[in-house]
């Protein structure tokens, strides 16, 4: 620094006058990986260096800062060009988890307003009322939000309007979606005042649990009730799947537990639909007549086989 304050950015940046905004960000990272206070502890120059390899970026970094310092020269201050807050740069080098961290975020920091890491200026919301969404460092204008949709809607797909800042998005939500799948709207993301740098907003999906419906996996899955004669006699029902009515045969004898497999009317995916799994479970009635009591009292008289003769035998340790 000369003795009238001036300072020549560019050569503390080691950098030529026709340096383009890349060369400006490349030779900050290095010369801000080799300032580090914390990468040259034995260095007491370090810090001091490293300020003012701060103050050179955020100058020649904005282009409306920059064209300032080229017009006036050493009059570029009274010009009202003063990085920061005229104060000096400040920094607490200890709550960064490591160093990239710290580069990113000046990265995003000089590139325009602090502001950016406020989140949506206008909040974010949608039909179901979602939450305000901050952006998860100043460096990363990226967005994020949980949307619940239900059951059907991941089932067949679905389309959502979303409010971002003002602004009405239609959101097409693919059928087959499952709950941590996230959908990304490009360009709808936090905004970077003074830069016109946008991120992308992510809708991290939360798909509803269903009273009968549940995915294991990519298996869509179900416990089937059955009466105890369908169990025993047989039968024929009807069952009420996702993707409409199907017929089911029921053999005589069926164990409890047994599984049927429909073929086709699991879980869409993009090679189609997978198979829907059945468990049998049996569904005994909330009241008895005294006749169906008085069957079953004629059944149990005729039974000879115990039902846990061998269950009583293998028990025992």
């Amino acid at each position: 620094m000369g003795a009238s304050g001036y300072k020549d950015y560019f050569n503390v940046l080691g950098l030529q006058r026709d340096a383009s905004t890349a060369d400006v960000k490349d030779a900050f990272r290095k010369l801000a990986r080799k300032f580090h206070p914390d990468l040259n502890s034995d260095d007491p120059m370090a810090e001091e260096n490293f300020k003012e390899v701060n103050e050179a970026y955020e100058v020649l970094s904005d282009p409306a800062k920059r064209r300032k310092y080229e017009q006036f020269g050493q009059y570029w201050n009274q010009a009202g060009v003063m990085p920061g807050n005229g104060t000096g740069f400040d920094v607490d080098f200890g709550r960064y988890g490591n160093f990239d961290d710290f580069i990113n975020e000046l990265l995003g920091r000089f590139g325009g307003a602090q502001a950016a890491s406020t989140g949506f200026p206008g909040g974010f919301s949608g039909s179901g009322g979602f939450p305000r969404s901050q952006a998860r460092s100043p460096a990363n204008l990226d967005a994020e939000v949980v949307v619940k949709i239900s059951f059907k809607e991941a089932f067949r797909g679905a389309q959502r309007t979303l409010s971002v800042n003002e602004e009405r998005v239609q959101v097409v939500i693919p059928k087959g979606i499952k709950t941590g799948s996230r959908l990304r709207l490009k360009g709808k993301g936090n905004s970077q005042p003074g830069t016109g740098r946008r991120g992308d907003l992510y809708l991290k999906l939360k798909v509803e649990t269903h009273p009968i419906w549940h995915l294991d996996g990519d298996q869509l899955c179900a416990e089937f009730p059955v009466s105890l004669e369908e169990l025993v006699l047989g039968a024929v029902v009807t069952v009420i799947t996702p993707d409409g009515e199907v017929e089911l045969t029921i053999p005589a004898r069926t164990a409890l537990g047994k599984s049927f497999r429909l073929k086709g009317k699991g879980w869409p995916s993009a090679n189609g639909y997978g198979d829907l799994l059945l468990k049998t479970a049996l569904k005994l009635p909330s009241s008895w007549t005294e006749k169906e009591l008085e069957l079953l009292q004629e059944i149990k008289s005729l039974r000879k086989e115990d039902p846990r003769a061998s269950w009583l035998v293998d028990a025992c340790l």
